[in-house]
């Protein structure tokens, strides 16, 4: 056969990856800058709200290489392209208030702020996608759209983004996390439920306050909240199904200031998961019908906040679906990544636009990178990097093709 014919049948096969733009390829030679990128970021991260820096960064590369800009208080929306067919990708930019522990090059050089949960590492690896896609603009046949997003962490930075217009005209959305508990490389991917809704909770129980040595002239709070932690936990055990799931968690109790002295009133508050609807509005009812009987049984008067603040996280199963046939045309190391309780913002894009989130392993015991997301001494395996950055790229060309 003659070459010419042989080159045309290759190009030709459904196997075969482009030979003039490979995503794995065009990642593998920004490897360096994209950890460069996650390193700045890293040194100097910003709470909720307080992406100033980071977010003038992302745009003056993004304005740089092409790309539209729509601001969105520190968020960014950048379009590259145009078609009938649109693309998302996102990436949260946001730190939490924790003291990095970690002896490093890059520490966090903001005292009490950190990259604990991967954001800096979310935003360079999609800056590197940005840069790649703009690169090869003309090979896209639609437009891609980049959303960087703040205030993940308890503030809901998602739905301010879609209030400013992220997802109008949007067909598919994906989004990335590194992953501890997948080994370093791997792509981790799920149909339906990934992470769990998410609410918070808080109270107090009012009583009258008096001497610790004439406690039947006191109305006391504390047994009444010590009851009320433990039948807390009976919620779950006691009232859902066991084929399905959630928590309820107190996790901060404050009453008094002296040893002989019984508090007036004792304060609570914490956390509770679930994946179904259904299941947290069952754990809503039930902790306010026990603060309300607790109160009754102890003579005290009770208060009861609940917010939800995150719905479920659920992969829409035709795009965890083609996420694994794009993975696996270009070689990406896959798998399913199991549910977990913790929970993203990301489930606000998934309950308008069908789209996938996935997960990037970056476990490497041989490196100590072994500390859970939110932990001082967290960190990523920067060399897997670059493959988040390909997956999102061929993510994009594929779905446009």
């Amino acid at each position: 056969m003659p070459i010419e014919r042989l080159i045309f049948s290759l190009l030709q096969s459904p196997l075969v990856v482009s030979m003039t733009f490979n995503p794995v390829f065009e990642a593998e030679k920004i490897k360096d800058l994209i950890i460069s990128w996650r390193r700045d970021f890293h040194m100097y991260p910003e709470l909720k709200y307080e992406e100033e820096r980071t977010s003038k960064i992302v745009e003056e590369h993004l304005r740089e290489w092409g790309y539209s800009i729509k601001r969105v208080g520190t968020g960014i929306i950048a379009d590259i392209g145009d078609g009938e067919k649109t693309i998302a990708l996102r990436a949260d930019m946001d730190a939490l208030p924790i003291q990095e522990e970690n002896d490093v090059p890059y520490k966090s050089r903001i005292p009490g702020k950190m990259h604990a949960c991967g954001h800096d590492a979310h935003t360079a690896m999609l800056l590197g996608a940005g840069k790649i896609i703009a690169e090869h603009a003309e090979e896209f046949n639609g437009r891609v759209r980049l959303i960087f997003q703040p205030a993940e962490e308890g503030g809901n930075g998602a739905v301010k983004m879609i209030e400013g217009g992220a997802l109008e005209g949007v067909n598919a959305i994906f989004g990335f996390h590194v992953w501890m508990d997948l080994p370093s490389g791997v792509i981790g991917i799920r149909e339906g439920p990934f992470l769990a809704g998410a609410g918070i909770f808080s109270g107090k129980l009012v009583g009258k306050g008096g001497h610790g040595a004439a406690p039947h002239e006191a109305r006391d709070p504390l047994p009444a909240l010590a009851e009320l932690i433990l039948a807390y936990q009976t919620i779950v055990s006691r009232n859902v199904d066991p084929i399905e799931t959630g928590v309820v968690s107190v996790t901060s109790v404050h009453a008094g200031t002296a040893f002989n002295v019984i508090p007036e009133k004792a304060e609570f508050k914490g956390t509770f998961r679930f994946f179904k609807g259904e299941v947290g509005e069952l754990i809503k009812r039930r902790m306010d019908e026990i603060a309300r009987g607790v109160a009754i049984a102890h003579n005290l008067e009770y208060e009861l906040s609940i917010d939800e603040l995150t719905p479920p996280t659920i992969n829409d199963p035709e795009m965890a679906g083609f996420a694994r046939k794009v993975a696996e045309k270009y070689g990406l190391k896959y798998g399913e990544v199991p549910p977990t309780m913790g929970a993203e913002d990301f489930s606000f894009y998934l309950q308008r636009v069908p789209g996938a989130f996935l997960a990037l392993g970056i476990r490497n015991e041989e490196k100590g990178i072994i500390y859970p997301h939110h932990h001082p001494k967290f960190d990523v395996d920067e060399d897997v990097l670059h493959l988040g950055t390909a997956m999102e790229v061929a993510l994009a060309l594929e779905f446009l093709r």
